[in-house]
């Protein structure tokens, strides 16, 4: 008995060794980046390179906002990312509700059409829609970048998958009571769906976040740049051999995401687990 007890306790202790070597390997490369972005201009290709900077310069986090209107590019990512993650959880849910709950003719094949857009890739699709968008006269503005990533099939599959593992008895109940279907989704299905729409938001926002593609292709004025966009202007400093600005860039691009990480990782985890998506 007391062999197996000890067994149990070395498997735990190699099991968390690994996983601690797996998380220092995959943190290593951020810590890299953080220490990177302290150095000074001079220490950014030193041999034999070190961990640490020599010398702590927080100046590089300064220089980055006076050198580009990086506030500038932050409020247009975060006007253009929000208003993405938002609409599309409207539309997505009310999508994944309709296939769900309510039974109509052609439902079944409607949504393996919806899902169909999964196996297209985006980029043989971006000359038909840059045509669609310039005929709209929406080039070079913000709702370029908004109108073309409204509809969200991943997002559909996911939160019709979760609102099927709703008892339907809250429907009776509520039909019951007197509700109509709309009640039902908004005062029901919705609420009771909150971990699946944390999962879907994240996701959506951490893509939209980190979309370069678009405002390449959609916008042209440097006031209209969203980070991405805004972080190709700090490749001047590559040149001058400051590298340690472009790290600081990055460092300040990381920080939105992980506030939304931090404050939504007890619904993210659990959305996840339930609604069965697991990396």
């Amino acid at each position: 008995m007391k062999r197996k007890i000890a067994t149990g306790k070395l498997k735990q202790s190699l099991l968390i060794l690994v996983l601690l070597c797996l998380a220092a390997a995959m943190l290593l490369p951020f810590f890299w980046v953080f220490a990177t972005s302290l150095r000074l201009p001079k220490d950014s290709f030193s041999l034999p390179p070190s961990f640490f900077p020599t010398q702590w310069n927080w100046k590089n986090y300064s220089h980055v906002f006076t050198s580009v209107p990086f506030f500038d590019f932050i409020k247009n990512s975060v006007v253009v990312t929000v208003s993405i993650t938002g609409i599309q959880l409207v539309f997505s849910s009310m999508c994944a509700f309709a296939f769900a709950r309510l039974k109509f003719k052609g439902g079944n094949l409607l949504f393996i059409y919806i899902l169909t857009g999964l196996m297209i890739p985006y980029q043989s699709i971006i000359i038909a829609q840059f045509l669609i968008v310039t005929k709209m006269g929406l080039v070079d503005t913000h709702l370029a970048l908004i109108l073309p990533y409204l509809a969200n099939p991943f997002g559909i599959f996911l939160l019709k998958q979760f609102m099927q593992t709703i008892p339907k008895s809250y429907d009776e109940a509520a039909i019951m009571d007197g509700a109509n279907w709309w009640q039902i989704y908004w005062h029901v299905i919705l609420p009771m769906s909150k971990p699946a729409l944390v999962v879907c938001a994240f996701m959506k926002f951490i893509e939209q976040w980190n979309n370069f593609f678009a405002g390449l292709i959609y916008i042209n004025s440097q006031e209209k740049y969203t980070l991405p966009m805004g972080m190709m202007l700090l490749r001047g400093f590559r040149s001058s051999g400051s590298v340690s600005m472009i790290m600081a860039g990055v460092m300040i691009s990381l920080i939105v995401p992980a506030l939304v990480y931090i404050f939504g990782q007890k619904y993210l985890i659990q959305g996840t687990v339930l609604s069965g998506l697991k990396s």
